[in-house]
């Protein structure tokens, strides 16, 4: 057998154990995920959480309901954007209503 053939077979076996794995994973650990999302929820419960974080970058866009509509143009107001989750981002529904 050449090499390259048992180097192919070796890498298909590979492909094929790592693909069964993925598929295997998320079912081994749901009862863990589960208890997780629980303790999550308590924590949100606990602390009264009420926004969700989407992005880490500007203010303006991690928490979209406490943002005012100057924000994204603090420096200039024909200045370009300068985080990507900023395009992300819809303004918000009644500024597209006439």
């Amino acid at each position: 057998m050449r090499k390259s053939t048992s180097y192919l077979i070796l890498v298909a076996l590979g492909g094929l154990l790592l693909a069964f794995l993925m598929l295997v994973h998320p079912f081994r650990d749901m009862r863990i995920y589960g208890q997780a999302e629980q303790k999550r929820a308590q924590v949100v419960r606990d602390l009264q959480l009420t926004d969700l974080c989407l992005f880490t970058e500007a203010r303006y866009t991690r928490h979209l309901s406490q943002a005012d509509l100057f924000s994204p143009f603090q420096d200039h107001p024909m200045a370009f954007e300068h985080f990507p989750s900023g395009s992300l981002v819809l303004p918000p529904q009644h500024l597209f209503r006439k």
